[in-house]
């Protein structure tokens, strides 16, 4: 059992999931899932990214029922400040142990965007920058600034 979020994560959850949404109907590319979304990784493992992208080739013709079969495309996770860092990174490196492509790590304290790829490379984002996902979702861009504001 996982206690809610406050109202500041929930807002940057919103900002990327509406974002991420638009661009993704406007183009075609797939689709996009809230936090309450269930991938099944492995017979024993579900995780519930607080946003996610699956690409339009993957995206089954019918809902399926129950979780999701299969990893996300896109798996983006917001901190919470009880998060140790230790187990974000390890919940990372699942993420792209189990096939995701793109992870990103969303900080609310630093107000960073550390993006992920299944190499092992990490692009960090600052305020004053912008995040695209070319490999992924062509023509993407949010800024650091937007996804943090109040």
């Amino acid at each position: 059992m996982m206690n809610p979020t406050g109202s500041y994560h929930g807002g940057i959850e919103n900002t990327i999931a509406l974002q991420l949404t638009t661009h993704v109907r406007k183009k075609g590319l797939g689709k996009v899932f809230s936090a309450d979304t269930g991938f099944q990784l492995d017979e024993n493992t579900v995780r519930c990214p607080d946003v996610s992208f699956v690409h339009t080739e993957r995206v089954p013709p019918s809902p399926p029922e129950g979780f999701f079969p299969g990893p996300p495309d896109l798996a983006v996770e917001i901190r919470s400040p009880h998060d140790k860092v230790s187990d974000i990174l390890a919940k990372i490196g699942s993420y792209l142990e189990y096939g995701v492509k793109i992870v990103w790590d969303v900080d609310p304290a630093s107000k960073t965007v550390a993006v992920y790829d299944a190499t092992g490379a990490v692009k960090l984002f600052h305020e004053g920058e912008t995040v695209t996902e070319e490999s992924l979702l062509p023509g993407f861009l949010i800024t650091v600034d937007e996804i943090f504001a109040w």
